[in-house]
C-alpha cells in the first residue's frame, strides 16, 4: 500500500507555473474496514449469494429464512477463521462475511475497495451489487466500488471459500496450514476521478545513476505528470500519451539502498488532480557469471525462510507487529536476506523488511502437484505473478521473483515456467528470476544440476535435505556440486526436524533430537564451503509451523519441526550453529571467482 494509505492525505495547494501542471487539492482519503465482522459458516455450501447479500428477512411469521446474519457469530478481520474458533480448526469450505459501515462519497471521486488477501476464493457484493470475484489466497486485489457505494449505511458481504482443488494454486497437497478467511486488511480508498493509478520507479538494470519507470493515470488522455524526489531536488515533468501513460528514463545522484544502509527516499508523483507519495529505495541487482552483484559489488545471501505464521499463536500472521516479530528473529540470526515462503506475504512484511535492510525473495505458490497440463494453470499462475509484481515492483528490498517451488521437470512444466519467466521479465526487467527445484543427478560423490528450467533463470536454487530426506553420497566435506550452467546457486532449503527439548546423541539413531539437527547443520556447512558457485544459503525454516500433513504422534502433532526456533519461539541448538556461520561470513569479505 502507498505511504499514508491509512491516513487522510492533507489538502495541498501548490503553485503553478508555465512549465508544470502541479497537483491541486487532492481528494484522496482512506477508510479502514478492519475489526469484527458478522459471519455465517456455510458448512455444506448451500447459501444463496443474492439472498444473503440483500439481507433477506422474514416478513410474515410463516416466511422461512435459513441464512441470516441476525445474531450471528463474529470473526476478526484481518485474521484466519481456523485459529479463531476451535470448531473451524480444520474447516475447508465457505464462510460468509458481513461488514456494515457508514460512508459519504465525495463528489467527483472514485471509490475503490482493497483487499490485502482473502483465502482462497472470494465473491464480493456491496449493497447487493456484485463487484467481482478473486482467486488466490496471497495477493492483494482492488475493485471499483463507485457504482455500488452510497451515502449512509452500506453493507459489504463476502463469500469466502478455502477448499483445496486440483486446479488451484497451490493444489490439493501442500505442507502448510490451509488458513481460510479475510487474512489481511480491508479498506476503501477514495481518489479523484483523474488519479495516479500506477507508477514504477527503479534504477535501470546495470546502472547506478539512471532511473527508469512509468506513470499511469486513470483518465486516458494526454496530460502532464511530475515525478519528484524532494530530498535530491530531482523533479521532472512528463507528458503522457493518449492512454494516460508515460514511460521515462532520467539521471539522478542517489544514495543507494543496501542492508548496511537501507536508505529510502520520499517520492511524489502527481498530476493536476492527484498526488501519490511513497517511500522508495534505489539499488542495482544483477548477475555476472556465478556472482550476484548488489550495487556492482558481490554479495553472499545469508538467508532464512519463514511462513506468514506466528507459531505462539498458531495462526496466520498479520499486521506490522507480527511482521516485526518474524523479521527481528531473522536479523538476530544474522540474516541479510529472507525467503518469503511459499507465497507473497503481507505488504507490512515487505515494507518493514526493506526498512530493516533485508533483501527478499518473493514467490507465488506454484508448489509441487500443479496441473501443468491444464491450460488454465498458466493463466492463473501468471495472474498471481502479475498481482505480486504489481504490488511490490517499487520495493527495492525484493531482489528475486520466484516462479515455483519443487516442481518436477516435464515438457509441460518446463513450457509453463519458461513462459512465466519471460512474462516476469517483461513486467519487471530490473530484478532476478529464480525457482527452487529438488531434482538432481548423482554420480558417486557428485551432485549435478541439470534441470532444463535453469536456462530461463538468473539464479539457481536447490532444495536439498542432505542427511534428512537424502543420504549423503560421501562424507559431507567431500560432496562435490556440479552445474551445467554458469550461474550462481542458492541452497534455498536444507534442514531436519527436531522437537525442542528432545535430546539424545547426534547420530542417525537419534532422529528428532536437537543434537541430530545440530550435527546436520554442521555437516551441511562443511558441504557449503566446497561449492565454488554458492552465493547464498537459506535454511528451512525460521520457526516450527503448523501443517496437517505432519502428524507423528510423538514429535510433530500437526507441526513441521524443522524450525531453528520452536513453536514457542525458543532457540534450538542448530540456531547457534547458523548464527555463528553467518557471523563468519559477515566478518570476511566475499572472495568470488567465476567458474
Amino acid at each position: 500500500m502507498i505511504k499514508k494509505l491509512f491516513l487522510p492525505i492533507a489538502l495541498t495547494l501548490l503553485l503553478i507555473n508555465s512549465a508544470e501542471v502541479l497537483a491541486q487539492a487532492t481528494l484522496r482519503k482512506s477508510f479502514i474496514l478492519n475489526g469484527k465482522w458478522s459471519v455465517i459458516v456455510d458448512w455444506y455450501g448451500s447459501g444463496n449469494a443474492h439472498e444473503i447479500a440483500t439481507e433477506k428477512r422474514p416478513v410474515a411469521k410463516t416466511d422461512f429464512v435459513e441464512f441470516s446474519f441476525d445474531n450471528s457469530q463474529t470473526l476478526y478481520v484481518p485474521g484466519d477463521w481456523n485459529s479463531q474458533r476451535p470448531e473451524l480448526k480444520y474447516y475447508e469450505g465457505t464462510v460468509w462475511y458481513k461488514r456494515e459501515f457508514d460512508f459519504k462519497p465525495h463528489a467527483n471521486a472514485q471509490a475503490y475497495l482493497h483487499f490485502g488477501a482473502v483465502s482462497y476464493r472470494s465473491e464480493i457484493l456491496l449493497n447487493g451489487i456484485k463487484l467481482g470475484e478473486h482467486e488466490g489466497g496471497f495477493t492483494s486485489f482492488t475493485l471499483n466500488a463507485s457504482k455500488a457505494i452510497k451515502t449512509g449505511r452500506n453493507v459489504l458481504v463476502l463469500k469466502v471459500n478455502n477448499e483445496r482443488r486440483e486446479d488451484a494454486i497451490p493444489a490439493r497437497k501442500f505442507d502448510w496450514w490451509n488458513y481460510g478467511g479475510i487474512t489481511r486488511s480491508v479498506w476503501i480508498d477514495e481518489k479523484p476521478a483523474n488519479n495516479i493509478s500506477d507508477f514504477f520507479f527503479q534504477l535501470k538494470k546495470g546502472s547506478l545513476k539512471e532511473l527508469q519507470g512509468f506513470v499511469q493515470t486513470s483518465e486516458h488522455k494526454k496530460q502532464q505528470v511530475i515525478v519528484e524526489i524532494p530530498e535530491t531536488r530531482f523533479k521532472k515533468t512528463y507528458t503522457t500519451d493518449t492512454s494516460g501513460k508515460v514511460v521515462f528514463t532520467a539521471s539522478a545522484n542517489l544514495k543507494l539502498w543496501s542492508p548496511a544502509k537501507p536508505k529510502l527516499y520520499t517520492v511524489k508523483v502527481y498530476n493536476a488532480a492527484d498526488t501519490l507519495t511513497d517511500e522508495i529505495g534505489f539499488r542495482s541487482i544483477e548477475v555476472q557469471g556465478t556472482n550476484i552483484l548488489l550495487n556492482k559489488k558481490p554479495v553472499f545471501l545469508r538467508g532464512i525462510s519463514f511462513h506468514e505464521e506466528i507459531p505462539q499463536r498458531a495462526g496466520r500472521a498479520y499486521g506490522e507487529a507480527d511482521a516485526r516479530t518474524l523479521l527481528t528473529w531473522a536479523k538476530e540470526l544474522g540474516c541479510n536476506f529472507v525467503r518469503l515462503a511459499h507465497y507473497p506475504q503481507s505488504e507490512e512484511t515487505v515494507r518493514l523488511a526493506e526498512k530493516m535492510g533485508l533483501m527478499m525473495w518473493e514467490e507465488i505458490p506454484v508448489w509441487q502437484g500443479i496441473q501443468f497440463t491444464n491450460p488454465q494453470i498458466l493463466q492463473k499462475a501468471n495472474h498471481m505473478l502479475a498481482e505480486m509484481i504489481a504490488r511490490d515492483k517499487n520495493r527495492c528490498g525484493i531482489i528475486i521473483w520466484s516462479l515455483s517451488n519443487e516442481t518436477a521437470p516435464s515438457p509441460q512444466r518446463n513450457s509453463v515456467l519458461m513462459q512465466m519467466a519471460s512474462d516476469a521479465r517483461k513486467a519487471d526487467p530490473t530484478r532476478l528470476i529464480s525457482s527452487a527445484f529438488d531434482h538432481f543427478k548423482y554420480n558417486g560423490n557428485q551432485i549435478l544440476i541439470d534441470d532444463p528450467l535453469s536456462e530461463s533463470l538468473d539464479v539457481l536454487a536447490a532444495n536439498k535435505y542432505m542427511g534428512w530426506y537424502a543420504k549423503w553420497p560421501s562424507e559431507p566435506g567431500n560432496v562435490e556440486w556440479k552445474s551445467n550452467f554458469n550461474k550462481p546457486l542458492i541452497i534455498s532449503e536444507f534442514g531436519a526436524e527436531a522437537l525442542y527439548g528432545n535430546h539424545g546423541s547426534k547420530d542417525t539413531a537419534s532422529l528428532w533430537t536437537e543434537e541430530y539437527q545440530e550435527q546436520l547443520y554442521k555437516d551441511n556447512i562443511s558441504m557449503f564451503n566446497k561449492i565454488p558457485f554458492l552465493r547464498g544459503v537459506c535454511p528451512w525454516i525460521l520457526a516450527d509451523f503448523k501443517s496437517p500433513a505432519r502428524m507423528h504422534a510423538q514429535y510433530q502433532e500437526g507441526w513441521n519441526r524443522k524450525g531453528l526456533l520452536s513453536d514457542k519461539g525458543f532457540k534450538k541448538r542448530a540456531w547457534y550453529i547458523m548464527n555463528e556461520y553467518y557471523k563468519q561470513l559477515e566478518a570476511k569479505p566475499l572472495q568470488v571467482k567465476n567458474k
